[in-house]
């Protein structure tokens, strides 16, 4: 069988170049449609592939019943090699050589529905939520606007990557709206701290690594069983805020900053789909723990982008673009790391890499940073200035790996920001 990542493939749904959906892409999710309940589908160009109509037909070899589903969870967890097989397959049944679908007028208007007609719901039922500290830039810039440059890095940061357990219960879907939140805000010239709405709101411009496969309670894992365990990748945004953070994180970390919203993208793109992408990280020094080191690897080819439209503004303008390789730890050891306590890893956890920052200041993935603390405040279009974000603000990210003559993309994850009640 041909192999699904063959750029030479091509599909006989026309497919522009620049689309973050082709042949060689084929990510998941669940969608609505026609009045009828979600179930899982795949995403061709401008079109969304409906399983569930191809499984009932008998063109997908699955257990029954598993692209009915809401959540992408029961197809996961039948494991990587009916993943491999399934995507082969969907790959072969859109091939501009093969006529089973191409030629079957009534199968097609069953299964092939145009994206913008469907409703995209959240692809997983998210089990857990972590949310990590992995990007050497974006601890250091934070670390130096709090710290200071001598002591920009916790002594700890380079020996394992730092996380803390979020809240799976307010991952949301891409477009979903974001109320701005409250808490407990304690400004440095004040004695006692007040409880009102955040003023000082941010996005992390993230990855996040969807778990689909279990790990018993106990035990650890290898390099090999992680990298098996990630079925794919979001684009996730955990908004913050920053200054009812600033007053709680001492001494256990985040907490209501981070709670309130996390949004990740609607399409899961497979690990499958990213395998031509990958690449090695920063080199790590000093070597991490025997059980953090990599043979393969695990980084990621992976453009980032961000782009901000305050209510004003008649187009978004981009304030930020990056790279996921810049990552110094990967979502690999983050996982092996995970387990290495002994913790259980579900089905449908999901793993934020952290803020996603570069070398460059134009590839700072927070406002916390291109602002750098509200110091230097952001020039957009219009006359428009911002150093965090306000109510009406529309905040999108977009991400893609990019080959000769096609991309294999994330579309966007957009959340637009509301009042507090």
């Amino acid at each position: 069988m041909t192999d699904p990542n063959d750029p030479a493939l091509r599909s006989f749904v026309p497919v522009d170049p620049a689309s973050d959906f082709p042949m060689q892409n084929l990510p998941y999710g669940v969608f609505s449609a026609r009045g009828l309940a979600p179930r899982i589908g795949v995403a061709i160009g401008d079109y969304v592939l409906d399983l569930w109509g191809l499984e009932q037909d008998g063109r997908l070899d699955v257990e029954p019943g598993t692209f009915a589903a809401s959540s992408l969870n029961a197809f996961m967890t039948q494991g990587p090699k009916v993943w491999a097989r399934i995507r082969a397959r969907i790959s072969e049944l859109l091939r501009h050589d093969n006529d089973e679908l191409r030629d079957n007028d009534e199968l097609q208007k069953l299964a092939l529905l145009p994206m913008a007609q469907v409703e995209l719901h959240l692809p997983i039922a998210v089990a857990g939520y972590t949310d990590f500290y992995s990007s050497k830039e974006h601890a250091t810039n934070v670390g130096v606007m709090f710290r200071g440059k001598d002591n920009a890095l916790q002594p700890n940061w380079l020996h394992m990557p730092i996380g803390y357990n979020g809240r799976a219960s307010t991952v949301v879907v891409s477009g979903t709206k974001v109320r701005r939140p409250r808490g407990q805000l304690k400004p440095a010239n004040t004695e006692h701290p007040s409880f009102g709405s955040c003023q000082r709101l941010d996005f992390e411009l993230e990855m996040g690594a969807v778990i689909g496969q279990t790990s018993p309670m106990g035990e650890m894992l290898s390099e090999a069983q992680a990298q098996e365990m990630i079925f794919g990748f979001v684009l996730l945004n955990d908004w913050s805020a920053r200054d009812i953070q600033q007053w709680e994180y001492v001494p256990l970390g985040p907490f209501q900053g981070k709670a309130f919203a996390t949004s990740i993208s609607p399409w899961v793109v497979t690990s499958a789909a990213l395998e031509p992408f990958r690449c090695r990280g920063p080199e790590q020094v000093p070597q991490p723990l025997a059980y953090l080191r990599q043979a393969q690897a695990n980084n990621y080819d992976l453009e980032l982008e961000v782009g901000l439209r305050a209510g004003s503004m008649s187009k978004s303008a981009r304030i930020c673009r990056t790279n996921f390789k810049y990552m110094y730890w990967s979502s690999v050891q983050q996982l092996m790391h995970h387990a290495s306590s002994g913790c259980a890893m579900n089905v449908g956890d999901l793993l934020g890499s952290g803020t996603i920052s570069g070398p460059e200041k134009s590839q700072r993935g927070s406002l916390l940073e291109i602002s750098w603390n509200g110091t230097e405040p952001v020039q957009l279009a219009d006359g428009v200035v911002r150093t965090f974000l306000e109510d009406g603000d529309s905040l999108a990210m977009r991400g893609w790996c990019q080959s000769e003559g096609y991309r294999v993309g994330f579309g966007e994850v957009e959340g637009t920001i509301l009042p507090a009640d």
